[in-house]
């Protein structure tokens, strides 16, 4: 099986460092002279990646297409490439919906879409796949956790979520920065920041089959620091900015 990734960029790095780190049984990875210095990165880091002279060298020469370019580019470029109907497409595009792919696409092929994060480089987490499809969901199984998904109009949602992930790194930012200010070293206040929500999301995962709404709950003692944490955020309206941030996404994606 040989894969090849039409776009060079955060995703696709960390799509192939997933992939070449794994148990899928590939031939080889091909992908676009887009980005020329990410694309170089991996070419000399994975033995089984080469640099296409162009898009429908790709196209021409694999099984799966990974479509990994932005919403703008991918208009303007995807109509003009010639896809066969054997092949597997998946689209990490987050604002062209299956009919659009499948318009500009033309043939017959299986289209798919899916939401992998930058975490699948460490064959961790979830990726939301819409329409279910067997050899996609077994496929990214083997780099994280597929999540599938019964119509486009749901995806959506877990799009608007995935447009959460620079906001939680900015917050683990400001909570390492502020320990510094206070005289912790950078490298310790890092550690313990990352490794303290690491540890929070391991607990909500094991504990995803209630109602995370619980955890809130377990977490505070009365007059106690978690209480008081939850009382000064909702108080300066942190929790209703995100879900009006996430409400802002949502409109964005529904005008496609």
């Amino acid at each position: 099986m040989k894969l090849g990734f039409i776009g060079t960029g955060k995703i696709t790095s960390s799509v192939v460092a997933g992939i070449c780190n794994s148990k899928i049984f590939f031939k080889k990875i091909i992908i676009s002279p887009r980005n020329k210095n990410t694309a170089q990165k991996l070419k000399r880091k994975f033995r089984k990646v080469s640099i296409a002279k162009n898009n429908q060298e790709i196209v021409n020469s694999c099984n799966w297409i990974f479509l990994a370019v932005t919403p703008p580019v991918g208009q303007k470029i995807i109509k003009h490439l010639k896809f066969r109907s054997s092949q597997t497409i998946v689209s990490f595009i987050s604002t062209m919906t299956l009919p659009q792919l499948k318009k500009a696409i033309k043939v017959k092929a299986k289209i798919v879409r899916a939401i992998p994060l930058p975490p699948i480089s460490l064959r961790k987490g979830p990726v939301p796949v819409f329409p279910p499809n067997k050899k996609v969901r077994n496929f990214f199984n083997k780099l994280g956790t597929t999540v599938e998904i019964g119509n486009e109009k749901l995806s959506k949602n877990f799009w608007s979520t995935s447009g959460m992930i620079a906001p939680f790194y900015e917050l683990l930012s400001i909570m390492s920065n502020w320990l510094v200010k206070r005289g912790v070293k950078r490298d310790k206040a890092q550690k313990y920041i990352t490794s303290l929500f690491v540890a929070l999301s391991e607990d909500a995962v094991v504990n995803s089959k209630k109602d995370l709404k619980h955890l809130v709950k377990e977490s505070q003692t009365p007059r106690g620091l978690n209480e008081q944490g939850v009382k000064e955020l909702r108080k300066a309206g942190f929790y209703r900015s995100t879900e009006k941030t996430l409400n802002s996404i949502l409109k964005r994606l529904n005008k496609v």
